[in-house]
C-alpha cells in the first residue's frame, strides 16, 4: 500500500504508512529473532504474514481507488459515449477512425479512479460492445490541474 501511494505522489500518506510499516516490521522481526531457537516455524509465519500483507494492501488500494486515470474507449457510438463519460469525468477528445469498414471512434477521458466503475457502466449502457483500456497516472503537463489535483505539483503545473 505504501509503495502505491508513493508512486501516486501522496507525500503525507506515504510518510504515515512508511512509519507504520517500519514500526510493525521492527516489532515483528524482533519477536521472530527472539523466538527462533524455541520455534523455527516463526520464520515461516513471518514470511506468510508478509505475503498476505502484500495481497491485503493491493485489495485495499483497489477499494480506495486513489488517484486519476485515463479511459480510452473504442466504440461505434463516439459522441453518445463521450456524452455519457462527460457526466463522470472530463472528455479530452473524440477521434474518428479512418480505417475501412464500420465507422468507429476513440474517446479519451480523464477521471478519478473511484469514478471508473460508473464510467464503464455508462459507456456500456450506450454501447454494450464497447472496448476500453484504463491507464493510471499521477501528473499531467496541462495548464490547469485535473479536478481534485492537490499539493505542490498542482501549483507547479499552473502557468
Amino acid at each position: 500500500m505504501r509503495t502505491i501511494v508513493v508512486v501516486n505522489g501522496r507525500i503525507r500518506l506515504s510518510v504515515a504508512l512508511g512509519f507504520l510499516e517500519v514500526l510493525i516490521w521492527i516489532i515483528a522481526i524482533s519477536q521472530v529473532i527472539l523466538g527462533l531457537r524455541e520455534s523455527p516455524v516463526l520464520v515461516v509465519a513471518y514470511a506468510g504474514g508478509f505475503a498476505a500483507g502484500n495481497a491485503v494492501g493491493i485489495l485495499l488500494e483497489r477499494r480506495l481507488a486513489l488517484g486519476q486515470c485515463v479511459i480510452r474507449v473504442i466504440t461505434s457510438h463516439g459522441e453518445d459515449v463521450a456524452g455519457a463519460l462527460s457526466q463522470v469525468g472530463r472528455v479530452r477528445g473524440v477521434f474518428r477512425s479512418e480505417v475501412e469498414g464500420p465507422s468507429t471512434c476513440l474517446v479519451f477521458a480523464t477521471l478519478a479512479r473511484s469514478d471508473l466503475p460508473e464510467a464503464v457502466r455508462k459507456a456500456k449502457a450506450v454501447d454494450p460492445d464497447v472496448f476500453y483500456v484504463v491507464d493510471r497516472f499521477s501528473e499531467t503537463n496541462g495548464r490547469t490541474p485535473l479536478p481534485g489535483a492537490t499539493g505542490w505539483r498542482a501549483i507547479l503545473k499552473m502557468k
